[in-house]
This record gives C-alpha cells, structure tokens and sequence, in this order.
C-alpha cells in the first residue's frame, strides 16, 4: 500500500479532501497500472490527466511520430517534436508534470502477436485508438484476459464511449458486432476532426478510468455514452450483454 510524503500530500490535497474519496482512493490509484493504446487525440489527455491524479503505474503505446497534422488535437505533443516518437514525446511532458509516476513506453503497433503480452501487467486497458480493427483485437484480448477497459471513438463534431467489465457486462463486439469494411469507413483525414473533440472524450476516459480503480461512482458498464458538440447534446444508451456474442456469448 503506498505511503504519501508531503508533497505527494499536497499535490493530491483536492482528492484527499473529498468526502467519497480522500486518502484510501487516491493509495488506490497510486497502487494501480493502467495502459494506454493510442497517444494521439484521446490518448493525450488521458495520458497527462492518468499522470496528474497519480496513477503511479502508465503504459503508453504508440507506433507512430508526431506529425504537423496532429497538432490540433494531440495536445501532449508540441512543434519542436515534430518527427518524433508519439510515446518518447508523451513520456516527456508526463514526467515533467508528475515526476512521481513510473511511465513506460511502448514504440509499436498492437496487434494479434503483442496485444496478450502488452496488457497482461496491467488493472485497467484505455483503448484510445483509431483503427476499428485495432479496436476489436483490444476487446477480445480484454475479455479473454479479464481486462476492464474504456472504449473511445471519435470523429467530426461527435464521440462515444463505454466501459466494459469482463464476464459481467457487454463487450464492444456485443454492441458493434464486427469491424466494418475498411473503405466503408472514412478516416478523419477525408471527413475532419475539431480538434477539441478528442480532448472532450479523453478526459471522459480517465474519469471512467478513476472510478473503476477506486471502486466510487457508476462507470458506464452496460451504457453508450454518445455526444456531438454541435449542439452540445449527451446520450446515455442502455446496452446488453449478448449471449451469441462471439468474444464474450459463452463467458
């Protein structure tokens, strides 16, 4: 169980003073290890939110460089970075925030050869990836683990996400059935982005993030939280778990 100093003491004072929280939730965070896939626009606020509160233990996994077209949403990254790696640049700001957390990084691409290995160290998955394919293989990996993991996805003007606790909730295939055709799918690149949508569902994320690992409030287990920001409306859907789904029908 982790023991606080002083300075940890007052960097999480406005966690340990509220009432449904205080130092119990915050040992809880900090004995915690989280992975984030992805740190592009959902994964950089989650990655510098996940450091802020003081999770101790944050994995980063990213295969890709900072490029100028990220910019306007990847706000963990900045001009000078330009070029190089996603999560060497993440782990710099994370730690400069929080030289309290241990970060580690992960400079690949997910897929069915590392996926198991990669998340098997940690309590909780953040898949903040843009893929519809990468997203799968996190929910199958996650359930078959017994992984609880947050879904992100954005596009546009919109988002969504859900929280998923293996064996007892529905899983993303329970409501999404099968990626959909590559070419049915136009990137943000064809259809745009505002760059602040991401940051929107990011923090959104590491809100749901918090409250499984500490045990206080109501994650959005067996819920789709939907927004579009052009109105600035919210939608909370009921989902069911499947009991034909094929990743988690037979858990």
């Amino acid at each position: 169980m982790s023991v606080f100093n002083e300075e940890e003491l007052a960097r999480y004072s406005r966690h340990i003073v509220l009432q449904d929280f205080g130092v119990e939730g915050q040992r809880r965070l900090a004995d915690s290890r989280v992975l984030i896939i992805g740190v592009g626009g959902l994964g950089s606020p989650a990655a510098l939110y996940l450091a802020a509160v003081g999770v101790k233990e944050i994995g980063i996994v990213d295969g890709d460089v900072v490029e100028t077209s990220n910019l306007h949403r990847q706000i963990i990254h900045t001009t000078p970075e330009i070029g190089k790696e996603k999560v060497q640049s993440a782990l710099w700001k994370m730690s400069a925030l929080n030289p309290n957390v241990n970060v580690s990084t992960y400079h690949t691409r997910v897929d069915k050869s590392n996926i198991s290995e990669l998340i098997e160290p940690y309590d909780f998955v953040m898949d903040c990836t843009d893929n519809f394919t990468i997203k799968f293989l996190i929910n199958e990996a996650c359930v078959l683990a017994n992984k609880p993991f947050s879904h992100g996805g954005v596009s546009q003007w919109s988002g969504q996400t859900m929280t998923i606790k293996p064996r007892k909730t529905a899983c993303y295939a329970c409501v999404f059935n099968a990626p959909p055709p590559v070419e049915a799918v136009p990137t943000t690149a064809v259809v745009g982005l505002v760059g602040v949508i991401p940051g929107i569902l990011g923090t959104i994320q590491v809100a749901e993030a918090i409250k499984v690992l500490t045990g206080v409030g109501e994650p959005l287990y067996n819920s789709l939280l939907t927004f579009n920001a052009k109105d600035m409306s919210f939608r909370k859907v009921a989902v069911n778990k499947n009991s034909q789904c094929p990743v988690c029908g037979a858990t």
